[in-house]
């Protein structure tokens, strides 16, 4: 999905619900892609109807919300709504009356799960969109490697340097610890999380052992699987879910972690530049973090569609896709030719998959046997592009 995409799809939520709400991490795009998208449909009262609430002066505006917005018409934006949740029973009111004028643009840093208690009051009238940083769609495949080590966060893909954008990701980092997290009304020492954070990356595409961590830190597994959960509301963490299947085998039931965006892998691993990357240990499991999130992104899956799927030193499907009445299995190799294994054999025919595709660096596309074919990470997505 392009930029051009989500205004669409902006566009279409509009014609269904009052309220559109967009969810992603902070510098992924959102209030690029509302200004956009409000200067095309509604531009003649674009400031006049934004509000952000990190900027004191439209804070001030909000002082009383009702009298502020209760007046507006067109489309009206509110951005980083998290530090404000208690405006969701309000929307409620604004968007319930006759012949209301007014739609809502909400814009958020956090996810659904987060904001699920503000927002309960807007059943039946929200949708909601999540904005992802930049995909290989997107860049193109000629940019697929500065995707892959800067991430896909605009300002770190975009400005001059790897080396730029490794200081530019550790502001960000940063910021999200020291600022972000608390705005969220979330109680948890910055440093405490951020060595979390930085041991996730030996966990970086296994399945999470919580009680190992919670004894290398000294808490206890609870509060490890709390810090998680913050880092996968924030989206900078993806807990993929397991999937279970009645095979009578012994199934891997705990989830796995991956990084959503492979610059913040990189910046917590120390590399900068591809050179570095090409002799790092966890250069398979960067890439395959990394393939994975494109290919989730490719078919517009939900976290609530993706999986993984394991029988205990048996078999492993690096990604399973159960969406529009299919089941899609995806393995990923960072390897010049993949072999069929018994492994990929056996998840094909325990899972029913109507496909199985390895996925690998580069171009080209060839069959490993009956429903299984190995394709390159390019060609999957230059077709997509086409």
């Amino acid at each position: 999905m392009d930029r051009l995409d989500y205004l669409a799809r902006i566009q279409r939520g509009f014609q269904i619900h009052p309220v559109v709400v967009l969810l992603g991490p902070r510098q992924a795009g959102k209030t690029t892609l509302a200004r956009a998208y409000v200067a095309r449909i509604d531009g003649f009262r674009a400031e006049r109807n934004y509000f952000d609430l990190e900027d004191p002066t439209d804070l001030g505006r909000l002082e009383a919300p009702k009298l502020a917005l209760e007046r507006l018409e067109g489309i009206v934006v509110v951005d980083e709504v998290q530090r404000s949740p208690d405006l969701f029973p309000l929307l409620r009111t604004l968007v319930d009356r006759p012949h209301n004028p007014a739609r809502f643009l909400i814009l958020g840093s956090a996810s659904r799960d987060l904001i699920r208690q503000s927002s309960e009051t807007l059943a039946g009238r929200v949708s909601f969109i999540e904005i992802h940083p930049f995909s290989g769609v997107e860049v193109g495949v000629k940019n697929l490697d500065r995707l892959w080590i800067r991430g896909g966060l605009p300002p770190a893909y975009l400005l001059e340097s790897d080396q730029a954008a490794s200081m530019w990701r550790e502001s960000y980092v940063r910021t999200f610890l020291e600022r972000d997290v608390p705005s969220l009304g979330i109680d948890v020492p910055a440093n405490a999380l951020r060595r979390l954070w930085l041991m996730l990356t030996h966990y970086h595409g296994q399945v999470i052992n919580l009680s190992e961590i919670a004894r290398s830190i000294g808490v206890s597994y609870k509060t490890i699987d709390r810090y998680i959960d913050i880092l996968a509301g924030t989206f900078m963490v993806r807990r993929l879910a397991p999937w279970y299947e009645n095979i009578g085998k012994r199934q891997v039931k705990r989830p796995k972690v991956y990084f959503r965006d492979s610059g913040i892998l990189h910046q917590f691993l120390g590399v900068e530049t591809r050179d570095q990357l090409e002799v790092h240990p966890r250069l398979g499991a960067s890439w395959e973090g990394f393939a994975l999130e494109e290919v989730i992104r490719l078919h517009g899956a939900t976290a609530e569609e993706a999986f993984f799927w394991a029988v205990h030193e048996q078999m492993e499907l690096d990604l399973l896709l159960v969406r529009g009445g299919k089941r899609l299995g995806f393995e990923f190799k960072y390897a010049d030719a993949p072999k069929l294994t018994c492994g990929l054999i056996g998840a094909r025919d325990h899972l029913g998959l109507d496909q199985l595709t390895v996925v690998r660096p580069g171009r080209g596309d060839a069959p490993l046997d009956e429903g299984i074919t190995v394709v390159g990470l390019e060609t999957l997505l230059s077709e997509r592009r086409a």
